[in-house]
C-alpha cells in the first residue's frame, strides 16, 4: 500500500465548523492553506482563515478576511505569472445570491492588499483552483447555483485577472440518463420543493480546469444527483470555446471534485467514489483524461463526510492535498510522487 503523510492543520480552533479549503505552494517549498470556518455553513459569523505550513508544521488559523453581517465562502489560493497571490472568495447569504471578493499579496502570504469586491456577475474561480497558461492566461472555472438550474462558466483573463472574458454557459444535455432535466412530475401537487432539493436540481458546477496538452483543455465538474456522474466539456483553443458538457464513468454524490494535471500529462482526480454520501474519498489517475483507475482511498469511514478536496502537485513532483473532515478540521496529505500508478 502506498505510503503518504496526513495530519490536521489545525487540532483546536476558534470556530465550530470548517469547510471548503484551498491550498498553494510558495516559492522555497512553504505552503499556504484557507477555509471557511465560522458557528456554520451560511452563518453571518463565517470568515475565511488560513494557515501557513514552514519548517514541518502548520501555523495557528488566522482570520484572513471577514465580511460584515453575512457568510464567506469557498477560498481560493493562486498564483498569476507576475508572481502576484491572489485570494478569491465569495461572500452573501447563501450561493444564489453570492458576490465575490479578492485580495493580493506581492510577498507570498505575509502581508495582503485592501479587499477588492468584484462587480456583479463576476466571481473568479467558484471553488477550485484556475488553470494558468504558459502565456499567464487565467483561466478560471466558475458556476452560478440559482433554483433548479445549475450552469458553469468560464471567466478567462489575458492580463493577470485586470479584466475577464465570461464564456458560456457549459451544461448538460435535457436527457442524461433518460431523464429530462426540468421536468417535475413526480411532485405531488401538496408538495413544493425548496430550493435546495436536489431531486428537482439540474447541470453542473465548481469545475475544476486542467490542460491534457496542445491547446485541449478539459473541465471536471459536480453534477446533482439527477446526472450522478463527473461531467466534462473540452476546449481545444486554450479555452476560448468550450463545448457543452457530458458524463464520464466516474460517480458523482453531488459533491465538490479536483483534479490536477500531472507534469508527465496523467491527470489526478480527487473525488467520493460512491452514489450517495460524502464517503470514502479517493484518489484515481488516467493517461487520457477519460478512463480513471481508482488507486487510494484518503478516508472511508462509513457515514463520514470527506469533502471538497483540493490537490496541487509540487515542485518536487509530489502532490499536496487538503479536504474537509466531517466539517471539524481541515485534513492535509502529502502523496508521493512515485506511488501514483501507472
Amino acid at each position: 500500500m502506498p505510503e503518504h503523510h496526513a495530519e490536521f492543520i489545525f487540532e483546536t480552533a476558534p470556530f465550530a465548523s470548517c469547510h471548503a479549503s484551498t491550498i498553494v505552494e510558495l516559492p522555497g517549498g512553504d505552503l499556504l492553506a484557507a477555509w471557511f470556518g465560522g458557528t456554520a455553513e451560511g452563518m453571518p459569523d463565517v470568515a475565511i482563515w488560513g494557515s501557513r505550513w514552514s519548517k514541518g508544521e502548520w501555523s495557528e488559523p488566522v482570520e484572513l478576511v471577514r465580511e460584515p453581517a453575512t457568510p464567506a465562502w469557498n477560498p481560493v489560493y493562486f498564483y498569476t505569472n507576475d508572481q502576484r497571490l491572489w485570494l478569491y472568495y465569495k461572500y452573501g447569504a447563501r450561493p444564489s445570491s453570492w458576490s465575490a471578493g479578492r485580495c493580493y499579496s506581492d510577498d507570498h502570504g505575509q502581508r495582503w492588499s485592501a479587499v477588492e469586491h468584484l462587480p456583479a456577475g463576476l466571481y473568479g474561480p467558484i471553488r477550485a483552483k484556475p488553470l494558468v497558461l504558459q502565456d499567464g492566461t487565467v483561466v478560471s472555472g466558475t458556476s452560478v447555483e440559482s433554483y433548479r438550474n445549475w450552469a458553469v462558466w468560464i471567466e478567462r483573463s489575458t492580463d493577470n485577472g485586470e479584466t475577464f472574458a465570461k464564456i458560456g454557459p457549459i451544461t448538460v444535455p435535457e436527457n442524461v440518463n433518460g431523464e429530462v432535466a426540468n421536468s417535475i412530475t413526480s411532485i405531488t401537487p401538496n408538495e413544493v420543493p425548496g430550493s435546495d432539493d436536489w431531486r428537482y436540481t439540474t447541470g453542473i458546477i465548481q469545475p475544476s480546469v486542467v490542460s491534457l496538452g496542445d491547446r485541449h483543455l478539459r473541465i471536471y465538474a459536480r453534477s446533482t444527483a439527477r446526472t450522478g456522474k463527473v461531467c466534462v466539456a473540452d476546449s481545444w483553443d486554450n479555452g476560448i470555446t468550450w463545448t457543452q458538457a457530458r458524463p464520464i464513468d466516474v460517480p458523482n454524490p453531488n459533491s465538490g471534485i479536483d483534479a490536477v494535471a500531472l507534469a508527465d500529462g496523467r491527470v489526478v482526480l480527487v473525488y467520493n467514489n460512491t452514489d450517495s454520501g460524502r464517503s470514502p474519498l479517493n484518489l484515481a489517475v488516467s493517461r487520457d483524461g477519460e478512463k480513471f483507475t481508482l488507486f487510494y482511498a484518503l478516508e472511508n469511514t462509513p457515514g463520514g463526510e470527506f469533502s471538497y478536496p483540493n490537490v496541487i502537485q509540487g515542485a518536487d513532483g509530489d502532490l499536496h492535498l487538503t479536504y474537509t473532515w466531517n466539517r471539524l478540521k481541515i485534513r492535509y496529505v502529502k502523496f508521493k510522487r512515485e506511488d501514483i500508478p501507472n
